[in-house]
């Protein structure tokens, strides 16, 4: 009796650890199943939140210059002054006070980064985010200042006088000027090569932001020259 006893219980614990290992192997089916699922869907929504703070940033950066040239004589920031090669990085200490910042500028200014920057190394030079940098004056977004000869700029000028100004660049994240992407990079991760059509985002002088494709001819960057018809920003004023 006693015997029977002891093999119903171990009867009964044999089919209960049974039922618990096969309840688990279910179990860690469906959580990987639901993690098969959910993991591209929560990496594209960060990378959305990602590129909507990065917008978000830019809209607010471009309406910064253009309060500037409505305080002077609706004229855009000039190169004048500003280290080589123009107001590309420099025309953020011209236009920060309206944004709220004072005092020089710092890694702590997050309005001038955008989330998704990884810089742009050069040699054995480790890349770092231009926000970072205090050689790139730590902000992510240029201005269309190049002050270099033959390249299109609106460097000062006066916004009556720019012709499209739905078109025309104003302020535009780094990589606009390569082409490179930060956001649906062909190469990944890599700051290489440069590429037709890559994606950055773009303020243009009407005071909207898109991300827009960027031409590339696979010799001259992007900034040197303006695009062919088919593409909806140009460097040029006129």
């Amino acid at each position: 009796m006693l015997v029977a006893s002891i093999s119903w219980a171990w009867s009964r614990r044999l089919k209960w650890a049974a039922f618990t290992l096969t309840d688990l192997l279910v179990t860690l089916a469906v959580i990987s199943v639901l993690a098969a699922v959910l993991v591209p869907v929560v990496a594209r929504a960060r990378t959305g939140s990602r590129l909507s703070l990065c917008t978000g940033n830019l809209q607010q950066v471009s309406r910064a210059v253009l309060q500037y040239a409505h305080d002077h004589q609706e004229r855009l920031p000039p190169v004048d002054g500003s280290p080589p090669p123009g107001g590309w990085w420099f025309y953020k200490d011209r236009v920060k006070a309206y944004l709220g910042l004072q005092g020089p500028s710092s890694p702590e200014e997050k309005v001038f980064a955008c989330p998704e920057d990884r810089g742009y190394g050069e040699g054995t030079e480790r890349p770092r985010p231009f926000w970072q940098s205090r050689k790139h004056n730590f902000t992510s977004y240029v201005f269309n200042g190049v002050n270099l000869p033959g390249v299109p700029n609106i460097a000062g000028w006066e916004l009556a006088d720019i012709q499209a100004p739905a078109r025309t660049l104003l302020v535009m994240e780094w990589v606009a000027h390569a082409p490179l992407s930060w956001h649906k990079s062909r190469p990944g991760k890599a700051n290489t090569p440069f590429y037709c059509d890559a994606e950055s985002v773009v303020g243009f002088v009407d005071g909207h932001v898109a991300l827009t494709k960027i031409y590339y001819d696979g010799l001259n960057a992007a900034y040197t020259r303006d695009p062919p018809s088919g593409y909806d920003y140009k460097y040029s004023g006129n």
